[in-house]
Order: structure tokens, then sequence, then C-alpha cells
């Protein structure tokens, strides 16, 4: 009875790896988004961090982060940056994220290298390779249907 159970488990779970899975592919969009075969691409992630600028004073840093943010605004605007958002409150001095759209560190170090808060050492960077859906591309626009006020 027992070899019984696993033989039909066995053949339940090789009908269904034998199925054809469908999808609504659609060639122009995948090649406009840089999508390989799965729907993918590389990016880039960076895990922003608190810098090591500790004797910057709060009229500094207001600066430093009204030019993050309109270097996040530029990048957005420019296609490199398809998702940014601070961290809420934590213990690791995790500050934020940015998902990069370049497929090498060096690009992406050249692209946070622009962002005055990061040159301050107000924050600093973690960069690492990853691999995600082409689709994160399709965001740029959505945010302003669902905001009623941007920073």
């Amino acid at each position: 009875m027992k070899n019984l159970f696993y033989a039909l488990f066995l053949l339940s779970s090789l009908t269904g790896v034998a199925q054809e899975k469908t999808t609504s592919y659609d060639e122009k969009l995948a090649k406009e988004t840089g999508a390989d075969e799965y729907g993918m691409k590389n990016y880039v992630f960076c895990l922003l961090k608190t810098g090591s600028n500790t004797t910057a004073t709060p009229e500094e840093k207001q600066k430093y982060f009204k030019g993050h943010m309109d270097n996040i605004k530029r990048l957005a605007d420019e296609g490199k940056l398809v998702v940014a958002g601070p961290f809420m409150k934590n213990d690791k001095a995790y500050r934020g994220i940015f998902i990069l759209n370049c497929a090498t560190i060096e690009e992406a170090q050249k692209l946070v290298e622009t962002d005055p808060a990061v040159v301050a050492k107000i924050f600093e960077v973690e960069l690492t390779p990853w691999y995600s859906s082409a689709s994160l591309l399709l965001l740029k626009g959505q945010h302003e249907k669902v905001a009623k006020k941007i920073f």
C-alpha cells in the first residue's frame, strides 16, 4: 500500500512536469526591456547604509538629502534607477535600496557616485549583481498614478 502511494505520487508529479506552460509572450516588449528567454535580466541591487560622516551639520544633511532626492529623480528619468525606497527604522543601519538598471558593479558604482549624500559619506553603499524580472522596467510612470504628492 505504501509503495502504491509513492508510485501514484511520483506519477502525478511527472505528469505535472510534462504539461507545457503557456504565457502571453510579447516579443516586442521582451526586446524593449532586455528580457532573456525567462523574462529576466541583470540589474545591480544597491543597499544604502548609514555612512561614516558624523560631523555634518543638520543644514548640511538637509542639503545632501535634497541632492540625494534630486539625483534619484534624475536617474529614474534616465531609466537607470528602477526602484528606490527607504527602510523603516532598524538596528542594522540600513537606510534604503536602489535597483539600478545596469549589468555591472562598475557601472552601478559610477551611478551612485553621482549622489551627493554618497559622496559626502552620509550614506555608504553595498552593490550586488541581481537577476530579476525585466518587467520591473515597466514600473516607470506608475508611481505618479497612485501618489497624491511627490517628493
